[in-house]
């Protein structure tokens, strides 16, 4: 049974004085129906579980009034032998999944969270998609302010550690050596270099995982993987709106050739010869707001604050899970990572997965592209600082551009992110791949 951080939260959640309903959101597939499902049964004596995509008809229980009083009584005679014991705090969760189905069952977040006599978690995918989708006559009232957000994602660096075995006391000692600036000890480094490669083959998707720590079989890994992407073809198939279909899809399917230019600024042209903004920027939003991509922004200027200089028309596009990016690309890919060599898509994939562990942290991505002539993958705000970071997939650590923008751009400090252990400079740290997830 995988850990998840999400345990804590919800726990944390529960244990409020003054709680508001929680909504988690995240992409399809991430755990969180069985997450919270297992949080329910083991903190709360009495649990009701609704699911709108299992059992449309549940929606009819929000069809009329939305005062409490009234949907405890539609959910009683919807759902026989249901629990409802009122009372503070409350012996009852309610977990509505797969919310964004039912557009008035949202509406009716607000009241719960003013009534208080029972906790009341939502949770679905597509959330932004079907907001914007649905009219305002159809979702009446949005309760803005009376819930609270958690965003879940597929398992980060640590859980995946969890996963493989690896103790709590282990990555404490690891983080120390980053937070002294010291040498890993050599058997230690080597060790999770190799659970990194694994956590960049296999991703952080619960089932593939799952999959991978029981059985280490790649094949089967890739299998799962290739499954996940296509249910997501098939959510762009469902969720889409009339032409976003196919180019939502196409836009989709266009990210690994994206990613594997030498400068990997989004290109429209690559998913098709003349595609502009103005026909495609609609569907990768629409994929943004599915938490299938992420967006990283060109600074104006390498400066704080990153947000005030990102240029919004000029990004990069990284998959959300890297697992799903491996699994988009050919037969063979996962060995050629495990051996060190994957030709054009080397670079791409090993700055995937550093997007892929700052996204998981929350962190917003930006990066600094000069005229084809300087590009710093990451720019972070560090210790009140901008920090350039450079992603390299071997040990070689040169940077042209790192160099060009320490001594001409004002930028006081830079890290590299290599297979190499720690080294600590004037002006750049190098720091082994894994510790990214310290920073």
């Amino acid at each position: 049974m995988l850990r998840r951080k999400l345990s804590d939260r919800l726990l944390r959640w529960k244990n409020k004085q003054d709680k508001m309903t929680l909504v988690v959101k995240g992409a399809r597939q991430v755990g969180k129906t069985f997450i919270i499902d297992r949080f329910a049964r083991e903190q709360y004596p009495h649990y009701v579980y609704i699911n709108f995509d299992e059992n449309p008809g549940y929606g009819t229980i929000f069809d009329g009034d939305l005062d409490v009083d009234t949907l405890i009584k539609q959910i009683s005679l919807r759902i026989p032998g249901a629990q409802l014991a009122p009372g503070t705090p409350s012996p009852t969760l309610i977990f509505l999944d797969e919310i964004q189905n039912c557009p008035r069952a949202r509406t009716a977040l607000k009241f719960f969270t003013l009534d208080k006599r029972f906790d009341v978690i939502a949770s679905g995918s597509l959330l932004g998609i079907n907001y914007k989708a649905n009219s305002f006559a159809e979702v009446p009232s949005y309760p803005v302010g009376y819930v609270e957000h958690l965003n879940m994602y597929s398992l980060d660096f640590e859980e995946f550690l969890w996963a493989s075995g690896v103790s709590e006391e282990s990555i404490a000692d690891i983080k120390g050596y980053f937070e002294r600036k010291e040498k890993v000890p050599q058997a230690m480094h080597e060790r999770m270099l190799e659970l990194f490669k694994e956590y960049i083959v296999v991703g952080g998707m619960p089932k593939v995982v799952n999959e991978f720590i029981t059985t280490h079989h790649f094949g089967r890994v890739l299998k799962l993987q290739r499954d996940i992407i296509s249910d997501y073809t098939d959510d762009i198939a469902r969720y889409a709106e009339g032409s976003e279909k196919a180019k939502a899809r196409a836009c989709f399917l266009s990210i690994p050739k994206q990613l594997a230019k030498d400068y990997k600024k989004f290109q429209y042209s690559v998913v098709e010869k003349k595609g502009a903004a103005k026909k495609y920027g609609g569907s990768l939003q629409w994929l943004y707001d599915a938490d299938i991509i992420n967006f990283c922004y060109n600074l104006g200027q390498p400066e704080l604050p990153l947000e005030g200089n990102a240029q919004n028309d000029t990004f990069k596009v990284y998959m959300r899970d890297t697992g799903l990016l491996m699994g988009m690309l050919e037969d063979g890919s996962q060995e050629d990572i495990i051996d060190g060599n994957l030709g054009i898509y080397k670079g791409a994939v090993y700055e995937n997965i550093i997007a892929d562990i700052f996204g998981k942290a929350e962190k917003k991505l930006y990066y600094f592209e000069y005229r084809a002539q300087i590009e710093i993958d990451f720019f972070i705000r560090l210790n009140k600082q901008a920090v350039a970071i450079e992603v390299k997939s071997a040990d070689n650590t040169k940077s042209k551009s790192m160099d060009n923008i320490i001594k001409n751009y004002g930028v006081k400090r830079g890290i590299k992110l290599s297979a190499r252990n720690t080294g600590i400079a004037k002006d750049v740290d190098s720091l082994p791949l894994y510790m990214t997830m310290f920073l």
